[in-house]
């Protein structure tokens, strides 16, 4: 059986596509975390609630900001591999890799948190 080579520059390629799809699910997250909390706003007049409710609101407009950013980057990352005519990527691109998965892992996390903290506050106050 012969051995199947996979190059770095595919393996970067790989995640790339790979960090899109999870960045689209979590577009899709955030947007139904944002709708939820309009159907519940709209049954509550509780200055309080709507304060915090307010807060959760800047939160996931950063979200989508980020998201945005993070796809830009991960865009760019894709150009300079296509561009890349070497099998052996430079420094460069490697770092940017390092950077972009690093850069996704705590984008993960802190998604996690904030629609975790999001529910359980509506769990508490409902």
């Amino acid at each position: 059986m012969a051995a199947v080579k996979i190059s770095k520059p595919n393996q970067f390629q790989h995640e790339n596509k790979t960090w899109n799809r999870l960045l689209e699910f979590f577009k899709q997250e955030n947007t139904f975390l944002k709708n939820r909390l309009a159907e519940v706003v709209d049954h509550s007049t509780d200055k309080e609630f709507l304060a915090l409710a307010e807060q959760f609101q800047n939160k996931f407009v950063l979200k989508d900001v980020y998201i945005d950013e993070l796809r830009h980057d991960i865009n760019v990352q894709e150009q300079e591999l296509d561009n890349s005519a070497t099998a052996v990527p430079d420094n460069k691109l490697i770092k940017r890799q390092e950077k972009l998965r690093n850069e996704m892992e705590y984008f993960e996390k802190e998604f996690n948190n904030l629609k975790n903290e999001f529910n359980k506050y509506l769990s508490s106050v409902l």
